[in-house]
């Protein structure tokens, strides 16, 4: 069996504006750490299970400049470049096309990981110990293959997976089924009722079972992989792309996961944040015993669970926040934002409102 792993990075990121523009998404950006991006922590957890010749990283084009320049270990190649945005089902089914077109191997004899590249993990061997056993699952059965992480509150800001089982760490359960993303009562009473675990955004299957599931769920999709290997083989990436375009714009779990009963689920064996939002700073980079974190060298008098980010290239002028709590201060060398933490989930709105503006800051 040939396992590759395809990691997702064409994401705009706009919850962390306006460190975030989008020629420099979420995936470039220091969040986790101050001299890793997290594409390259991405990086630095998977290739020591799977080499760098067998995994690649699926963007658009108006990144694949720079993420080439952010993953020299890559071959160039192995930066996938979707014509356009089709969402994540587009962007699966043409990582897969390309894998066909590229190996040699039958679909049978194929694996692919499909990864993040904006969460956080802090357990590299962990997550490699899962990736592992999903991996195994994803070679040895005929079913798809996704990893849930164990909630630690009743969060609103993930999607749930509801198992038939509650298994152990990277124990198998089969899925009965996705849910979106709950309000606070009912994520509150996944959590008592047990059995309900974060969704990941991960999945594994082998090339064969993932084309018999979209051929029964979206067959539009199926038939486009098959179509796109067969112009790929011939070098005809202006066929590819065209049938590419054709595709609509759907979620991987809208339009496969959701729909499919032959779903297992693998327990992560590791810690997991999704980085969502300016407050998950807190979370990764601790704070300090006034629950501050900071970037740069701003100054905090009389704070308290504040985040303040003054990004690197901003020395030249003084940062300094008094008397505030629960707050978000972020400042780049061209743009000031100010907002309530409890109201960060929002944040794309005011990147809405500066694009109807024009703003060049975005």
């Amino acid at each position: 069996m040939l396992h590759v792993a395809v990691i997702m990075a064409g994401g705009s990121g706009e919850r962390f504006w306006p460190v975030s523009r989008v020629n420099r998404p979420k995936q470039l950006l220091r969040l986790v750490t101050p001299d890793r991006s997290m594409l390259q922590e991405a990086l630095d957890h998977v290739t020591p299970l799977i080499p760098p010749r067998q995994v690649y990283v699926q963007t658009s084009g108006e990144l694949a400049d720079a993420i080439r320049r952010e993953t020299p270990e890559l071959p160039p190649d192995n930066i996938l470049v979707e014509p356009c945005r089709r969402n994540t089902a587009g962007c699966l089914c043409y990582a897969a096309a390309s894998l066909l077109a590229r190996h040699a191997a039958p679909p049978d004899q194929l694996v692919m990981a499909v990864l993040t590249a904006d969460h956080a993990v802090r357990d590299g061997d962990g997550f490699r110990r899962t990736l592992a056993a999903a991996l195994k699952a994803a070679e040895g059965t005929d079913t798809l293959v996704t990893i849930g992480i164990p909630p630690t509150h009743p969060s609103t800001g993930y999607g749930y997976i509801q198992t038939d089982t509650r298994p152990g760490p990277l124990s198998t359960a089969k899925v009965l089924a996705f849910h979106e993303k709950p309000d606070l009562p009912t994520a509150e009473r996944y959590l008592a009722a047990g059995g309900y675990f974060w969704n990941s955004g991960m999945f594994f299957w082998r090339l064969d079972v993932f084309l018999r599931e979209l051929e029964a769920a979206a067959p539009e999709h199926a038939r486009a992989i098959r179509e796109m290997a067969a112009a790929l083989r011939q070098n005809d990436r202006n066929t590819a792309a065209e049938l590419f375009s054709r595709l609509p714009s759907i979620s991987i779990d809208y339009a496969l996961m959701e729909k499919t009963r032959r779903v297992s689920m693998i327990l992560a064996a590791f810690d997991w944040d999704d980085v969502g939002s300016w407050p998950a700073l807190a979370r990764l980079r601790g704070a300090d015993r006034q629950g501050n974190v900071t970037q740069g060298d701003p100054l905090l008098v009389d704070c308290q669970d504040c985040v303040v980010y003054q990004e690197a290239g901003g020395e030249d002028r003084a940062v300094a926040v008094l008397g505030a709590k629960d707050l978000v201060v972020v400042v780049t060398p061209d743009a000031v934002l100010v907002m309530p933490k409890d109201r960060a989930e929002n944040l794309r709105t005011v990147v809405e409102q500066l694009r109807k503006r024009g703003a060049g800051q975005l």
